[in-house]
């Protein structure tokens, strides 16, 4: 066991952003979370699966929702709900206890966003759980079947869900997690475009197998070296780019950024300008498909990274700006995902583009 301090847990939020693909979640917000735990003395304790007992019961929780900021509309909507805000994603898990009527060991990030793994991260601490090294995605992604549970045929019932006004209720069965996606997301649509989930909730024997195990040491690898260059005044996304064996594509100018909200997601294209050439890149919440002039020139499952580069920092999709100046890299999809049933869930063609994932990064 590995007890996380605050550089070690910034490190890993930085890597979790980066790695999410302009998706995953606020960065910004995910550090509060962790700050909050700190101060009230939590800990954050990391293990990895052969510190744990065949039996011990692991836990997903997560966010599920659009990323893009709520309209005033949205806003005045929900205006007579009460706010549980603060505890709702720790409510996930309480309630998921008194169904089973056994108690959790352990939690798994669903996915490395740095809004995400800090949720993850934020509710194993305040409900006194270890952390998993491990996840299922090795990025962000964004629908539920989209995880290495879903490509070894885990359940994922049942499944623990609150809203941010503490309504809740416990999904005991669904046909797939195509089913659950259905499910769930419609319950954020009518909740502010965001709930709290918990789910993939098996002890150690039925996990073991199923998830990228060292998923959060490598995030913050990639966090460190990020946040090391970036502070030497140095190139921080070859930084990036040599710690996970990823590629430099441009740097370049947003030229455009439009996006919009639907069914629980946030859709959007941007364009960028580098040169004498145009990247668009489209997103439903995580960058998918990359086109260079107009020509398909990266895919899911590989990862299309940018950063704000006047901020220096990971960009979260609907917060790029026109006229920004921001970079662009490539980093390798988890092998998971490169097996001809990896390339079914998360491929171009899950996303109803009919060409061939080629590795970026060979």
């Amino acid at each position: 066991m590995r007890n996380l301090n605050r550089e070690n847990l910034v490190n890993i939020l930085y890597g979790a952003a980066i790695l999410g693909t302009g998706g995953g979640g606020s960065l910004k917000r995910g550090i509060l979370q962790i700050d909050h735990a700190l101060s009230l003395g939590k800990e954050f304790n990391l293990v990895a699966f052969d510190e744990l007992s065949p039996d011990d019961i692991i836990a997903t929780p997560y966010f599920c929702g659009a990323i893009s900021p709520l309209t005033e509309e949205e806003r005045k909507k929900y205006e007579r709900l009460p706010d549980y805000e603060s505890e709702y994603h720790i409510m996930t898990i309480t309630n998921m206890e008194k169904f089973l009527n056994k108690p959790i060991k352990a939690v798994v990030s669903t996915e490395l966003g740095g809004g995400n793994t800090a949720i993850a991260f934020h509710v194993g601490a305040m409900a006194g759980k270890c952390i998993l090294d491990a996840d299922p995605a090795g990025r962000s992604v964004p629908e539920l079947q989209h995880s290495t549970y879903y490509l070894h045929d885990v359940p994922i019932c049942p499944i623990s869900l609150v809203n941010e006004f503490g309504e809740s209720a416990v999904i005991t069965n669904v046909f797939d997690d195509k089913r659950a996606e259905d499910w769930v997301r419609s319950l954020a649509v009518v909740s502010r475009n965001s709930i709290a989930v918990c789910d993939h909730v098996h002890p150690v024997s039925v996990l073991r197998g199923s998830l990228i195990e060292g998923a959060i040491s490598y995030s913050e690898r990639i966090g460190k070296a990020f946040l090391e260059a970036r502070a030497a005044g140095g190139d921080y996304v070859s930084a990036v780019c040599r710690e996970s064996g990823g590629k430099f594509v441009a740097k370049g100018r947003v030229l455009s950024n439009k996006w919009y909200t639907d069914a629980g997601f946030t859709f959007g294209t941007m364009e960028i300008e580098s040169g004498a050439d145009i990247y668009r890149i489209w997103y439903q919440n995580e960058n998918i498909i990359m086109w260079k002039n107009d020509a398909y020139f990266c895919t899911v499952p590989d990862l299309i990274c940018l950063f704000n580069d006047r901020e220096k920092e990971p960009q979260l999709n609907p917060h790029a700006e026109e006229g920004g100046d921001v970079s662009i890299a490539v980093l390798p999809a988890a092998k998971e995902w490169t097996t001809p049933r990896g390339l079914e869930v998360l491929g171009p063609r899950s996303f109803g583009h009919d060409i061939d994932w080629t590795p970026f990064c060979m």
